[in-house]
């Protein structure tokens, strides 16, 4: 149910896309202080929306992958508060701003979609910072398998996994490793 929600809202704003276009590894989709003008949801690729400390560190909010929209809040907002850097070259689907508003206001399904959709990202924000309150990265990883109802990770995915529960790859091999072996 909430995956075919999720899909139908991304595939609806994909087809209300004005624009597509590929960002190179490295690139800004937009960056803090610019002026919000459109939504953006992710194709291919992969996203971070980050911020930057005051001694400098950055702090990561968000990892968009494909089927994602990226900093859905900043709709509500004239500027970003982030950064969104490109991870994996990306290919994007942009909707402006205007359009997603008006579709809120005349769609009552869209509106229905739309808050049943930031509902979920906001439940999955707080389990994904109940996840990093753990200690160790084997309760990490069962945090993380739970919230995902145990979903099967292809191979090439462990880093990315490894990247959201806040852990090196090489500390979740190993914990993979030893589940293997019991």
């Amino acid at each position: 149910m909430i995956t075919i929600m999720r899909n139908e809202i991304i595939t609806f704003l994909v087809s209300q896309a004005s624009n597509r276009f590929t960002l190179e590894k490295e690139s800004n989709l937009f960056r803090q202080g610019d002026t919000v003008r459109s939504l953006f949801v992710i194709e291919r690729g992969l996203i971070e929306l980050t911020r930057h400390q005051l001694d400098g560190r950055p702090v990561v909010l968000q990892r968009a992958a494909a089927h994602m929209v990226v900093a859905e809040a900043s709709l509500y907002s004239s500027t970003y508060h982030c950064d969104a850097i490109v991870c994996l070259e990306a290919d994007i689907a942009s909707i402006s701003k205007s359009t997603v508003e008006r579709l809120m206001r005349v769609d009552e399904k869209f509106s229905n979609m739309w808050s049943e959709y930031l509902a979920r990202e906001v439940q999955s924000a707080r389990s994904l910072i109940e996840i990093l309150s753990r200690k160790t990265v084997s309760e990490r990883l069962d945090g993380w398998l739970a919230w995902r109802d145990n979903e099967s990770v292809t191979k090439g995915q462990w880093k990315n996994v490894a990247a959201q529960i806040g852990v090196s790859p090489e500390a979740l091999y190993r914990e993979l490793a030893k589940r293997r072996l019991k």
